[in-house]
């Protein structure tokens, strides 16, 4: 059981695959590659993040591999033809990088993702040293919790702290993430309360809430 929220440092992966800014195009190509991921930090010094070079960076080559562009097209597309120019990490990296730290929840670092349309984020401390990296898939990871760590977490942070008295009355059972609550209790202003609290627990799909004012109550 926890009472914490789960943050981005509970489910980012530590083992980070990562480029110089030096590293050469094809080097980038391989590593991604062979670590089947779409897009690596650049770090320099002592594991500073300075951008990233993703998928995408190294497509805008390829686009321009055979097409060429106008005068108009080259100053409007000035940044995508810079990068079909370049052959170092250092120059097709976006920067600076969309980085997240290791504190910050797991729904702050998914409306990064959505808002900056990546699908990864390097995770780094105050100066802004890698500390890991986290994916869509990482996020994801809580809803791996086994459904009796689920239900002994809204056992004791939501029915025994709203119903102190009525907890023995309440059922909280939990099957593949979906939480059911049943049982009276004898304030119905806290019902709803419950419900999003219970919701609320990181790995919870779904609540059905079945509590009932008590016979009186």
């Amino acid at each position: 059981m926890t009472s914490r929220p789960f943050t981005v440092a509970d489910v980012m992966t530590k083992k980070v695959v990562a480029v110089r800014p030096d590293t050469p195009f094809k080097e980038i190509a391989a590593a991604m590659e062979r670590w089947k991921v779409s897009a690596l930090p650049v770090l320099e010094g002592e594991g500073r993040v300075v951008g990233v070079v993703s998928e995408a960076d190294l497509l805008v080559k390829e686009e321009f591999h055979d097409h060429r562009l106008g005068m108009v097209e080259q100053l409007r597309r000035h940044d995508a033809t810079a990068k079909a120019g370049s052959d170092r990490a250092a120059e097709l990296m976006s920067a600076p990088a969309v980085t997240v730290g290791p504190d910050a929840t797991l729904s702050r670092a998914a409306r990064i993702m959505a808002t900056r349309r990546v699908k990864r984020l390097p995770v780094v401390d105050g100066d802004g040293v890698i500390q890991g990296v986290v994916s869509r898939s990482d996020l994801l990871k809580v809803f791996l919790r086994p459904d009796e760590e689920l239900a002994d977490e809204i056992r004791g942070d939501v029915v025994a702290k709203l119903f102190p008295l009525s907890r023995d009355r309440i059922e909280v059972r939990v099957e593949a993430g979906v939480v059911t609550l049943i049982g009276d209790v004898r304030d119905s202003t806290l019902v709803p309360v419950a419900e999003r609290l219970a919701r609320a627990v990181e790995g919870v799909v779904d609540v059905r809430c079945g509590l009932t004012l008590a016979a009186g109550a």
